[in-house]
């Protein structure tokens, strides 16, 4: 968690589109086995194992319900990543971790364990309008969280898979979070409580957003 920001124009910065490879259409992030091989080489076995299971965990959870999937996810990056603070782990005050760099670390903040959540959904099938990375204020911490939301359509309240409170609960039910703005490949919404909110643009204006796409597209390469 970051210190909470007073308005949302400190957070979004006038960017450029994002490029095609992350619009609308359904894309999987999964690594190739060069890219195995490669991060098995410079990382070592451990690191490597972890990717190989994220791998195996996508393969064998492709036939499951969407619900099911949320449940699973959220399950299996709340066991497995360590939560530390962006200052202690990359030694910057803000950083947004591609999937990449959380298998190797094996840990993150909220913006990592929600980023992480909502690519690995992706690659499950579930589709990118039923996803958001939301920003909140923790009420409790008095501090800007991020959660990953996913609503079954627009008039759904959106289930919140978190770091914090581990179980997926409706929005309704997480009164002790206060929505923002969320945003995904698509776009970027102010939030309104319990519903989607109003569109406001492309997800593009977010620097870190833009910056987070760019370095997974070299990844990928």
């Amino acid at each position: 968690m970051n210190r909470f920001f007073p308005t949302l124009l400190i957070l979004i910065i006038s960017f450029a589109l994002l490029a095609e490879w992350l619009s609308a259409t359904q894309n999987t992030i999964l690594y190739s086995e060069k890219k195995l091989a490669d991060v098995k080489e410079q990382y070592g076995e451990e690191v490597s194992e972890r990717l190989v299971n994220w791998k195996k965990f996508i393969a064998t959870n492709l036939d499951k319900s969407e619900t099911e999937k949320l449940h699973l996810t959220n399950d299996f990056f709340n066991q497995q990543l360590l939560w530390i603070t962006d200052s202690k782990l990359w030694k910057q005050k803000d950083y947004w971790a591609t999937p990449l760099e959380t298998l190797i670390k094996s840990a993150g903040d909220c913006e990592d364990f929600t980023i992480i959540k909502y690519f690995t959904l992706i690659s499950l099938g579930v589709p990118i309008e039923h996803l958001k990375l939301t920003y909140v204020k923790a009420l409790k911490y008095n501090q800007a969280h991020m959660v990953l939301t996913y609503s079954k359509n627009k008039r759904s309240v959106p289930l919140v898979l978190d770091n914090i409170n581990k179980k997926i609960l409706p929005a309704s039910k997480r009164t002790d979070l206060k929505p923002v703005y969320s945003f995904n490949g698509e776009g970027m919404w102010i939030q309104k409580q319990q519903k989607l909110g109003k569109r406001v643009g492309s997800s593009s204006r977010i620097r870190l957003w833009t910056d987070l796409t760019s370095r997974m597209k070299k990844e990928l390469l």
